[in-house]
């Protein structure tokens, strides 16, 4: 498997000439890196304005690895080939790296470059990635690995320093400024009055990574000395590390690697609409920074959220009066660290009753609220305490549990509420404080606990009795002045004081049934399966012509090919496909398919549109203005070819591999909307008038446009 590493931007805040001074003091060896035993000149070209200066070394390390490991190697010391190629005229320096030793069984490639701040011409950035392929190494791969793994990390830890070291060195020296390079005076004069061509520099082979995501643009560091709230969206984005440690926190140099890599991939996919990092950086803690499977999961709750617009559930959903009166729960302050505080007083919560009343899928509901409203105060606290805050506290305070809470409905709503969270909401509870625990409670635990994570349960501490008033209690977690009056606290606490739900609140099993549907089909997506041989259509009716069909599509899953097809007569009543079951969602996920297999295109049907491959992952809206009435058809077909990798990441297949469906079957979630010619006003439009939105989650979004025939459609990647 092939390790990868990229660095955070790192700033320096002098000028490039003085960190280049610095730089070249590292060679020919550098007393702050050990293994760093000695280098050589191999070549060097410098052009006669002395603007180009390219220099190719040979470096000696000698590796921290077993004696016996490097017995069986046959080495003691492993050499690397390093070119740096300065451009004093452009104030850049890049530097490649590549293994000489033992390059037919380890290839191992770094690539650096120093350049000047995009806002700041007197200050300079420094970007950095590598990779690491072992193809064989005696059976010691997996060893070798770890110990190149550790020995980078360690330098990479040591690169900001080594640079500041030896600018202090300089400074030491009396050397606090290097003059730029300015062309030599008969260059001057030259130029002044022939104005020939500038000279062009070397061919540097820079990499691809550092191409695309130049630091060309200048709203891509947030660098200032009191940063503001950071905004993600843009494909060009990046972090630099100042950035990272004022908001997401101390990351070690990989965990940094992970969150960049992660988040350069949701760029690539989904074209400026992902998350904002310390949501990213959430997954990625709970799979402990492993990328495939923190893709996973948040790929799977991105899909989540989207179908069921929870991104506007604080704007749009108001709690049922019931759930306001009963439900024993509400924010309080915050605790020590900063992180906001939620009392659920579940002793005095009459759980069986607000099931009654309100069914398990509005109780989930309001726990979604709770959880949004969470991460808003999370954001809040971050400028607040100017650290960083992306976790939550809870105090559950137990007392007057009793066996009517272990209700088997009810626990039955609890494990899921679990479940759901668990899987969409991972890493923002901080702490969990269980008070007053009395002795049902280990009954109650034994059934929720199977379905808590490993990481979450080492943050519950549980207090019996009054325990929580002593030492290593309440008062190590929260301030005194804020603890809540029912637990010997001065402090007047809102939080509803629950009580008995009246039975005259209580709905039938029919009512609930029926209120659970429409919560979770409130969503304006539907779902779709498609399969080789077996489309998926969805039938228009035109009355007027010059109406506007709008449309909002994700593929969840394969590649499709999208029609518009237009036929004056009514296809007959849709057939669907009984491997439907199969669908993306329970709701609504189907296979229809409308145009008879005797029609004959040209005459009994036309295509208005050209067709539009659309791979696996993107998410595209667009519109189509009709011509004539009659039925439209839109048809979502499976495409057999194979997606070309764009990236040495996973595909998303691998993402949702979970869903275990046959390798032909496709998956799309739309919605379709007709609007009056008159209240068309161009493609953005129709994507508000949609509702067509990504996540709060977002800070940022962008689109491109892209023109077929009298369609307008914008490409976004999403899954």
């Amino acid at each position: 498997m092939v390790q990868k590493y990229q660095s955070p931007v790192r700033v320096y805040k002098h000028p490039f000439e003085l960190i280049m001074a610095a730089y070249e003091r590292r060679f020919p060896t550098c007393p702050l890196i050990p293994m760093f035993v000695a280098s050589d000149t191999v070549s060097e070209y410098k052009s006669e304005d002395g603007a180009i200066h390219v220099i190719e070394r040979r470096c000696k390390l000698d590796i921290d690895a077993p004696r016996l490991l490097k017995k069986i190697a046959g080495v003691d010391y492993v050499y690397f080939v390093q070119k740096n190629s300065l451009n004093r005229r452009e104030r850049t320096l890049h530097i490649e790296a590549y293994n000489e030793t033992f390059s037919n069984r380890v290839i191992i490639n770094e690539h650096c470059s120093y350049t000047v701040h995009p806002d700041n011409e007197d200050w300079t950035c420094f970007e950095q990635s590598a990779s690491l392929d072992i193809k064989s190494f005696f059976g010691f791969e997996s060893t070798v690995e770890k110990i190149a793994m550790k020995q980078y990390t360690s330098n990479i830890k040591k690169g900001k320093e080594i640079i500041e070291y030896y600018l202090k060195q300089l400074e030491e020296e009396g050397i606090t400024f290097v003059p730029r390079w300015t062309p030599p005076v008969a260059c001057k004069s030259e130029s002044s009055t022939s104005h020939p061509r500038r000279p062009v520099s070397p061919a540097i082979n820079i990499p691809e990574s550092a191409t695309k995501e130049g630091l060309s643009n200048k709203e891509i560091l947030n660098t200032s000395s009191s940063p503001s709230e950071p905004t993600a969206g843009t494909p060009d984005d990046k972090l630099d590390a100042d950035y990272i440690k004022r908001y997401l926190g101390d990351l070690t140099p990989m965990q940094e690697s992970c969150l960049i890599r992660l988040r350069q991939w949701l760029q690539e996919t989904h074209k400026g609409k992902i998350p904002k990092d310390e949501h990213i950086l959430r997954f990625l803690r709970a799979r402990d920074f492993n990328i495939d499977k923190a893709r996973e999961i948040l790929c799977q709750s991105l899909t989540w959220r989207k179908q069921h617009q929870v991104d506007y559930i604080l704007d749009t959903w108001n709690p049922p009066q019931v759930l306001q009166d009963y439900y024993a729960g509400g924010w309080h302050h915050h605790d020590k660290d900063g992180r906001p505080l939620y009392v659920l007083r579940l002793g005095q919560m009459d759980t069986k009753g607000l099931v009654r009343a309100l069914g398990e899928e509005a109780l989930l509901r309001y726990v979604l609220s709770i959880n949004e409203e969470g991460l808003r105060r999370c954001e809040e606290n971050t400028k607040v305490f100017g650290r960083p805050i992306s976790s939550w506290t809870c105090l559950v305070d137990l007392e007057g549990l009793n066996m009517r809470h272990l209700w088997r409905p009810g626990v039955k709503a609890l494990l899921r509420i679990i479940e759901v969270v668990e899987a969409n909401y991972p890493e923002t509870l901080g702490r969990l404080l269980i008070l007053r625990a009395p002795r049902v409670f280990p009954v109650l635990w034994t059934l929720v606990s199977p379905f808590i994570d490993d990481n979450t349960r080492k943050k519950f501490l549980i207090y019996a009795g009054n325990d929580y008033q002593g030492p290593g209690g309440l008062l190590d977690y929260i301030d005194k002045e804020i603890i809540p009056d029912f637990l010997g606290g001065e402090c007047m606490c809102e939080v509803p004081e629950g009580g008995l739900v009246p039975k005259s609140l209580y709905r039938t099993a029919e009512e609930l049934e029926n209120e659970d549907i429409k919560l979770w089909t409130e969503t304006i997506y539907q779902s779709a399966s498609v399969f080789k041989g077996a489309p998926h259509e969805v039938l228009i009716q035109i009355v007027d012509a010059s109406s506007v069909i709008t449309w909002d599509f994700d593929v969840c899953k394969g590649d499709i090919v999208f029609n518009i097809f237009h036929s004056k007569r009514a296809p007959q009543p849709p057939k669907k496909d009984s491997l439907g079951a199969h669908s993306i969602t329970s709701p609504g996920g189907n296979n229809v398919q409308l145009i008879d297999k005797v029609w004959q295109l040209g005459r009994d049907y036309s295509m208005v549109e050209s067709p539009l491959i659309c791979k696996e992952g993107e998410s595209v809206q667009g519109s189509h203005v009709t011509r004539w009435p009659g039925f439209y058809i839109l048809q979502w077909k499976f495409h057999s070819m194979p997606a070309c990798a764009t990236t040495n990441l996973p595909r998303v297949d691998d993402v949702l591999a979970s869903l275990q469906v046959s390798s032909h079957k496709c998956k799309v979630m739309y919605y379709t909307e007709v609007i009056g010619s008159e209240d068309f006003r161009g493609s953005m439009t129709s994507l508000e008038s949609s509702h067509s939105g990504f996540s709060q989650l977002s800070a940022a979004t962008t689109s491109s446009s892209q023109s077929h025939s009298s369609s307008m459609i914008s490409r976004w990647r999403f899954c």
